[in-house]
């Protein structure tokens, strides 16, 4: 079965990757508003770790909604949550039989619920796949560190591709750089560069 996994070149994604391609022939997208070039980020660690590679263009529209949610709310929960939902539908449109993302048990943002993971089903024919989905940041921690090669720091310092890096950008080029301070807190990023 073919399985489209939302891909961003982190711990989270790469580790669901690897669990997944036991059961499935997968191929890696990460989502681009074609704002930056940051996806070729994830394609390297992709090819790194083995895996079939694609670019999801999404519109840019769909960049100006999270933008405009993420002023509005003053942080970038809500924002990303909607690209996340727009990624999972424009996937799931595409060939596959199974689409996925890294999700885990204790993610803020994106999240993928029970209602909204049966709609997509229904809708498009698909299974949706959280392999993730049990498993808290420390359980993913120890398994990353025994199977993969990460760098970590944070947000604004680490190579990655997913769909924070490109509303930053959008922000940062239409309100300044103080605008990401104001907006995103301070947090880590991972960016995998090799599989054990």
């Amino acid at each position: 079965m073919e399985l489209g996994l939302l891909y961003s070149g982190g711990k989270d994604s790469t580790l669901a990757a690897l669990v997944l391609d036991e059961f499935y022939d997968v191929t890696l997208v990460t989502v681009s508003f074609g704002v930056s070039d940051d996806w070729k980020h994830a394609r390297e660690t992709a090819a790194s770790a083995g895996f079939e590679f694609e670019r999801l263009e999404l519109e840019r529209d769909v960049a100006r909604e999270a933008v405009d949610r993420i002023r509005e709310d003053g942080f970038p929960r809500n924002g990303i949550q909607h690209v996340h939902q727009q990624a999972l539908e424009s996937l799931a449109e595409d060939r596959f039989d199974a689409v996925a993302d890294g999700t885990r048990r204790d993610d803020r943002v994106p999240t993928v619920s029970r209602a909204q993971a049966q709609s997509l089903e229904d809708r498009h024919g698909v299974d949706y796949v959280a392999p993730l989905s049990g498993f808290g940041r420390t359980a993913v921690d120890r398994l990353v560190e025994d199977r993969l090669e990460v760098t970590a720091g944070p947000s604004e310092s680490i190579d990655r591709a997913d769909y924070e890096g490109e509303l930053r950008a959008l922000i940062a080029a239409e309100d300044g750089p103080g605008a990401i301070e104001e907006l995103f807190p301070d947090h880590e990023q991972t960016y995998v560069t090799g599989v054990r």
